[in-house]
């Protein structure tokens, strides 16, 4: 018997290049737009149609940005404080989980977050 190691596969074959799909122009500030855009789930909705929570349009734009440096700095899972509410938000998904106005959140205790963010607009 041979005491050598056996090659008993075959080397893998190098896929070939197939050419990148062209890319459509998007003007950078569109792209910026869709990269601060946040997605409310369902439950959250519920919460501020039920809870008549209203967040400006500007306010919204500012909780997309925060949420960008959040998630560049490791953060998932985030608890944003505003004046009139407090969101749980994924900042990992762009998502807001939950809301509840500034009154609930007195006796109320947050867990899974990693990050809070105050938003004062």
């Amino acid at each position: 018997m041979d005491p050598r190691i056996q090659s008993l596969h075959r080397p893998l074959s190098i896929p070939k290049k197939q050419p990148l799909a062209k890319k459509a122009n998007v003007p950078f500030q569109q792209f910026l737009h869709g990269a601060k855009e946040i997605k409310v789930s369902k439950h959250a909705m519920d919460r501020l149609q039920e809870r008549k929570i209203e967040i400006s349009e500007k306010t919204w734009s500012k909780i997309g940005e925060k949420m960008i440096e959040a998630r560049k700095k490791g953060v998932d899972q985030s608890l944003v404080v505003l004046k009139e509410a407090a969101l749980v938000v994924s900042s990992k998904n762009r998502t807001v989980v939950t809301a509840m106005d500034r009154e609930e959140t007195q006796s109320q205790i947050f867990t899974n977050i990693n990050g809070t963010i105050f938003v004062n607009e």
